[in-house]
C-alpha cells in the first residue's frame, strides 16, 4: 500500500474543476477501500483507472505545449479527430479506446515496443474486469507486484515527457516574467494558477521545472524578472526529499479549484 501512494506524485496538484478532482478522489477511495478489505482485484481496477488518468494528463500536456505535434498524431483518428482537437479536458481522451490513445506516446519518443508493454496493462485490466471466473489478484503480494510494474511504466512515461515539461516551463517563464503584464503580480500566484493549475502539473513535473538551467534561455532573455519567477518556484516547491515526507495520502491527491 505504501508504494502505491507514489502514483499521487504523478497526478496533478490542481484540477480545472471540482468534478475532475472528485473523480480522482473517488478512484483513490475505491482503491483504498478495496485494498483494505482484501478485494484486491477491484483495487487493481481503480488503480488502473488512476494510471490511465496519468496518461491522459501527459497527453494533454503534449496537446497544450506542442499542438502541431499533437495534430500530426491525430493521423488514424479520423472518427475522433474533431473531439480530440476541441477537447477542453484530458478526460475527453477516454472516448478513445485505451490501447489506441497510447499511440500518442509516440510523440514523446515511446517506441512500439514500449507502447506494447503499456498496452499489456490494458489487457490485464480487461481480463480482470470480465466475468471469466478468474481472480487474478487474490493476495496483497500479487497486487503489490502489479503496482510495482505499473509505477515503472508511469516513471518511464514521465521520463519521456521531460522535454515537453521543460518546454512548457521555458515558455511559461518567457511569457509570464513581467509582473506588469501577467495575470498575478505575485510570482507565487502566477506559478500556482497559470503554470501548475493551467497545465495539470504534478509534483514530478515540478521536479523537472526545478532542474531547468536558466542559461539555456539565452542571455538576451535571461532577465532579473525571469530569475525572480524561477526562484519563486524553487522557494514554493522545495526539493523532492523534503516534500516526500509531507506527501498527501491518496485521499488528498489533488486540490479542487
Amino acid at each position: 500500500m505504501d508504494e502505491a501512494i507514489e502514483l499521487g506524485n504523478y497526478l496533478p496538484l490542481s484540477f480545472k474543476s471540482p468534478k475532475e478532482h472528485e473523480y480522482i478522489e473517488f478512484l483513490w477511495d475505491a482503491f483504498e477501500t478495496n485494498y483494505t478489505h482484501g478485494k484486491y482485484q477491484f483495487a487493481f481496477l481503480a488503480y488502473h483507472m488512476l494510471t490511465m488518468s496519468c496518461v491522459y494528463f501527459n497527453i494533454w500536456q503534449i496537446k497544450q505545449t506542442r499542438p502541431g505535434d499533437f495534430e500530426k498524431g491525430l493521423i488514424g483518428f479520423a472518427r475522433d479527430e474533431k473531439a480530440l482537437l476541441e477537447a477542453t479536458s484530458p478526460f475527453v481522451f477516454s472516448a478513445v479506446p485505451e490501447r489506441t490513445i497510447l499511440r500518442f506516446l509516440k510523440l514523446i519518443a515511446c517506441d512500439n515496443g514500449k507502447i506494447g508493454t503499456y498496452a499489456k496493462l490494458v489487457d490485464d485490466r480487461n481480463e480482470s474486469a470480465h466475468p471469466n471466473g478468474n481472480i487474478f489478484y487474490s493476495t496483497p503480494d500479487a497486487l503489490d507486484a502489479k503496482i510495482t510494474a505499473i509505477l515503472r511504466v508511469v516513471e518511464e512515461i514521465q521520463t519521456h515527457s521531460k522535454p515537453v515539461i521543460g518546454q512548457c516551463y521555458r515558455d511559461f517563464l518567457l511569457q509570464n516574467h513581467d509582473p506588469e503584464e501577467r495575470e498575478y503580480p505575485d510570482p507565487a500566484d502566477q506559478i500556482r494558477e497559470v503554470l501548475i493549475h493551467g497545465n495539470y502539473m504534478s509534483r514530478r513535473d515540478i521536479d523537472i521545472c526545478r532542474e531547468l538551467d536558466l542559461g539555456s534561455l539565452g542571455g538576451e532573455v535571461l532577465t532579473e524578472s525571469v530569475r525572480s519567477l524561477h526562484n519563486a518556484l524553487l522557494s514554493e516547491h522545495g526539493p523532492d526529499d523534503e516534500r516526500a515526507q509531507a506527501a498527501p495520502p491518496p485521499s488528498a491527491a489533488g486540490v479542487p479549484r
